[in-house]
């Protein structure tokens, strides 16, 4: 899909396919040669990696200029800090915020609920949450009665990787409701076996919300875009150097 969208809007993309048992080092020598090369402005390393590989040790190694999924230490770090900015946001968590804000939903002094704490979406989606001045509560896996704190919420950005976990009376009347999960479920009439649904029961979540995002079709391609939006702000800015 990446490939794809890049080929639409006209970014060159190429891949480096590496087998599974790569050493860390060859991997880190690969993202090297890719932040030495001035005709690349961004650099992403497909996640999950290998168990042998340490991850934060190969994308701390990505040049923070290249770094358009937005996870160097120093980028994140920025996003926790007021009155910073980092170079770049990660792509999931600004896609959730530009669908809030093309909705005309408003952030500020709203109760957002962020569930899941991962380092690529629940916890850099929280920040960015609050630098946008909402009041912001994460549920995780040992939150007491998560519903009642779900109920309570303006803005729910649902991101644990549990299917259909939010059910319907979870969710306060007119509420905005993002949906990050992608869960594959066993559905014999497909052809795969299978279909995906997301962290949110999207029938029941439809009668209650204000606002919903399917899955698929909702963040998935939103993220997407915000990687070439990040691709393109990186260009730039090595353009105008």
């Amino acid at each position: 899909m990446k490939r794809k969208a890049c080929a639409e809007v006209g970014i060159k993309s190429f891949d480096v396919d590496l087998p599974e048992q790569v050493s860390e080092a060859d991997l880190v020598e690969k993202v090297h040669e890719l932040n030495a090369n001035p005709d690349v402005h961004g650099i992403l390393v497909q996640l999950p990696l290998p168990k042998h590989i340490n991850e934060e040790n190969v994308l701390s190694e990505i040049s923070i200029e290249k770094d358009v999924d937005g996870f160097h230490p120093l980028n994140i770090g920025k996003l926790a800090m007021k009155g910073r900015e980092p170079l770049f946001q990660p792509c999931t968590p600004k896609g959730c915020l530009e669908l809030l804000h093309r909705s005309g939903i408003s952030i500020k002094g709203k109760r957002a609920v962020v569930v899941g704490r991962s380092n690529i979406v629940g916890l850099p989606v929280s920040l960015l949450l609050m630098k946008a001045d909402a009041t912001v509560t994460i549920v995780h896996s040992h939150t007491h009665n998560p519903e009642s704190i779900i109920r309570e919420a303006d803005i729910v950005i649902a991101a644990a990787g549990q299917a259909m976990m939010i059910k319907g009376d979870w969710i306060k009347p007119g509420a905005a409701v993002i949906d990050v999960g992608t869960n594959a479920v066993d559905d014999p009439t497909k052809k795969s076996g299978y279909r995906l649904v997301g962290d949110v029961d999207f029938q029941e979540a439809c009668k209650v919300a204000g606002w919903v995002t399917p899955v698929p079709g909702g963040v998935g391609p939103m993220t997407v875009a915000m990687l070439l939006k990040n691709t393109l702000d990186g260009a730039k800015r090595k353009i105008e150097q």
